[in-house]
């Protein structure tokens, strides 16, 4: 059953944080998940938070941990002596959240609490981890796997797995390696019960196995992931050693964080913050997209400034301005998040840019004149003036088939010239959209009053 955090229940903790009530507050965490725990702390204060996570059995101290978020942790951790951090949280850990937990410290921590910790091999496997840039494969990969050589019988195999076995919660594939530890490929649990204990392993393993190199990027190994269906992928470096493994979990996660940075770009935040970070941060992610939106305002006055004509012989065109303006941001962002969701999914296929234009294009025209012919019934039957129906008509379906066309190309540029295309899909295309919408609208304007 899902855990649900109420005010009652971390009323009922506070009170028993306290008492110092050790074996009530054991037995309010007892059934509950790390994740849920780690949701608690954000509604305790650190001295509370730490109290509840000494009382925590190793495992499960070091589960909550990796749950916490980033911030979260980084706060706790400063909270508790280094020697406590080493050997009741990082001994406990997978390699690869112990690495993700201490590259977030100083240089000066992360070699203190390395020397902290008993396990020689885990503390090794760490540093070799944090090498990694995060954002890669490298940086992904956790080193607890199974693996098993392509020369040992199936009894080797036996043996060897039961042992390699005791330091890993779920085991997903089998590896095989030859004796340069080159990956071989995969071995299935079922051949391997189903085969004499004399087989060898080089005669039953399944080659050829799907891997990522170490430098691959996080959001190539979760489009891999997904495409094919993978629990697990092994990672080797530049000449096929076998480094380690990436889980569906660490996937999850990456998947998850791209979404959230793509939405916040997409919604005009230069960069990834939180409800809860402090004002500056949050104003300094804001404020550059609002620059631009101020620039691109003065554009746009000084666009109706320079058709001041022609508002001045019909004012009834300053009253499509803002359906004018907001048909074209509206067009544009949805031409843009079509294109985007194509490039982060990598749907798009070999499929042109003239061919995706073109699609984009016929869109355009039914919208286009769907929207337009309704607006010029509406004026027709409503407005008193055949010249302000025909201007905001033609000028709806021009802004609209613009809009959609600068939709489509401006993310595939940004995509072609290697920066991220979420940007198109924010402020930045609704500013150039108003400004080129309001230009082709009072033009045509100009035009039909007789004032250009």
């Amino acid at each position: 059953m899902q855990f649900e955090l109420t005010r009652e229940y971390i009323d009922n903790l506070k009170e028993v944080i306290e008492e110092k009530n050790e074996a009530e507050a054991i037995g309010l965490m007892e059934e509950l998940h790390p994740a849920d725990i780690a949701e608690i702390y954000d509604e305790l204060s650190i001295n509370e938070a730490k109290f509840l996570y000494l009382l925590l059995d190793g495992d499960t101290a070091a589960d909550v941990l990796a749950e916490l978020e980033d911030d979260d942790r980084e706060r706790f951790l400063k909270s508790l002596p280094v020697e406590v951090i080493a050997k009741k949280f990082i001994d406990k850990m997978d390699s690869d959240d112990a690495a993700d937990v201490i590259g977030g410290l100083s240089e000066e921590q992360q070699e203190e609490i390395l020397s902290h910790i008993e396990n020689i091999e885990q503390a090794g496997d760490i540093v070799d981890l944090l090498h990694y840039d995060e954002d890669t494969a490298g940086g992904l990969m956790a080193k607890e796997l199974v693996i098993v050589n392509e020369n040992w019988t199936v009894l080797t195999c036996l043996r060897e797995l039961s042992r390699q076995a005791e330091d890993i919660d779920e085991i997903y594939y089998v590896y095989v390696v030859d004796d340069d530890n080159v990956l071989k490929g995969t071995l299935s649990l079922k051949k391997m019960i189903l085969s004499s204990t004399s087989a060898k392993i080089s005669n039953i393993y399944q080659p050829d196995a799907m891997a990522v190199h170490t430098d691959e990027k996080d959001e190539e190994v979760a489009l891999i992931m997904e495409k094919y269906d993978l629990v697990a992928i092994p990672v080797v470096d530049s000449i096929g050693r076998l480094m380690g493994r990436i889980t569906i979990d660490d996937v999850v996660d990456v998947i998850r964080e791209e979404a959230e940075k793509d939405y916040q770009m997409a919604s005009g935040l230069a960069e990834d913050i939180e409800a809860s970070d402090s004002i500056w941060l949050q104003t300094r992610a804001r404020l550059p997209w609002l620059l631009i939106g101020l620039v691109g305002g003065i554009f746009a006055a000084m666009v109706i400034s320079i058709r001041e004509k022609e508002l001045d012989a019909t004012p009834a065109l300053a009253f499509f301005i803002p359906l004018i303006t907001a048909m074209a941001g509206n067009v544009g962002v949805q031409s843009s998040a079509i294109i985007v969701q194509g490039i982060a999914n990598n749907s798009l296929g070999f499929e042109s840019t003239f061919s995706r234009l073109l699609r984009e294009l016929g869109g355009a025209l039914i919208n286009g004149l769907t929207c337009s012919s309704l607006l010029f019934l509406w004026n027709y039957f409503v407005g008193d003036s055949m010249a302000l129906t025909m201007t905001v008509s033609i000028a709806l379906f021009a802004v609209i088939i613009f809009a959609a066309i600068a939709g489509t190309i401006i993310p595939l540029m940004l995509n072609r010239a290697k920066v991220d295309p979420a940007l198109a899909t924010g402020p930045f295309i609704t500013t150039l959209n108003d400004i080129v919408g309001l230009l082709i609208y009072l033009t045509i304007g100009a035009y039909f009053y007789g004032v250009l």
